[in-house]
Parts: C-alpha cells; structure tokens; sequence
C-alpha cells in the first residue's frame, strides 16, 4: 500500500524542547520532521502536533515549531493523542484514514498512539527516521511492535515522495531539493 496525500494526515508527537536533548540522534529526528513538515505543507496534507504536557516538557522544539500550521498544536496529558478528546476529534474531523506518524518518544506516546488508530481503523505509517526514543534498544522495540500490531514503518524520504507520485512537477523539484 502506498501512502496518498489525499488521504493522509501527519501527526507529529511530542517534539518538545526539554526532551529533545535526551533522545537518541535528536538532530536527524528534527530534521526529518522538518522535512516532513515542508511537505507536508506544500502538497496541502493535513497536520496535528501534539506537545505533552508543555509546562513540564516546554514547547514543541522552535525548529520544528517554525514550519507547524497554526492551530496545529494541542496539549495534552495522556501518552497517546487519541486519549484526549479534542485530538481524536480534530484526526476525525480531517476526514483522512492514513496516519503519518512521527515524534518522540517511540516507546510511549508514538507507540499508544499508533496502536490506538490501528484499533480505530486506520492506516498507519510510523516514520522511522522521524522517531526516536531516548535509547535505540527503545526505539527498535517500539518500532518492532508497531510493525507487529500492523503499522507499516517508513523512512521520511519513502513518505515524501509517495506523496508526491511523480517527478516533473513544481512540487518535485521543491521537495526534491530539500532532500539530502
């Protein structure tokens, strides 16, 4: 299965500024997101940021924070984003079946997360290169069990250019450049 833009929408969990320093290759994490991001933006693919309890764990990191949507971010308190009410309802109300799913940590919130939109139906596609945990037997855990529960685990670049389907065109040659 292919991932189509037109039904996609990229969830990004929890990229905050006090636990982006403890995870484990956090500067290809963000710019992968960044990465995601842009995209994302430019081939009009619905997104929900998640940051985990701010007050503790501070803001989504700025690097990541400059290429968010407005009003793409919500709190919240649980470890997935589909326990909170107001998170579910907005993944809803996009009317997109496929999750793109990236963030921190991969053992906790991307994990419950995902799992629960596997429960709920969707597709779900765990970007691996844009996940990380504080250490990689974590993340290689979460990963596993993710693909396990029916997740299809990723790379930034596959999601990128099956977004994008075909060469030759504006947004080709714009995302294209962005990656290294």
């Amino acid at each position: 299965m292919l991932i189509s833009r037109n039904q996609s929408c990229l969830l990004v969990v929890d990229v905050q500024a006090r636990l982006a320093p403890a995870v484990h290759g956090e500067r290809a994490l963000i710019d992968n997101v960044r990465l995601l991001l842009q995209a994302a933006r430019r081939l009009d693919v619905p997104v929900l940021v998640s940051e985990q309890y701010p007050r503790g764990l501070g803001p989504t990191v700025d690097a990541v924070a400059e290429h968010v949507p407005d009003g793409a971010v919500m709190e919240k308190v649980h470890f997935s984003c589909l326990n909170d009410a107001a998170f579910a309802e907005r993944f809803r109300q996009t009317g997109r079946n496929t999750a793109v799913v990236a963030g921190m940590e991969a053992h906790v919130c991307v994990l419950q997360t995902a799992e629960q939109l596997l429960q709920s139906g969707a597709d779900v596609f765990v970007v691996a290169d844009a996940t990380s945990s504080r250490t990689p037997a974590n993340h290689a855990a979460a990963l596993e069990r993710m693909r396990h529960a029916g997740a299809r685990v990723v790379t930034s670049e596959m999601v990128v250019f099956e977004w994008l389907e075909k060469a030759g065109t504006p947004e080709f040659k714009e995302l294209s450049a962005l990656v290294k």
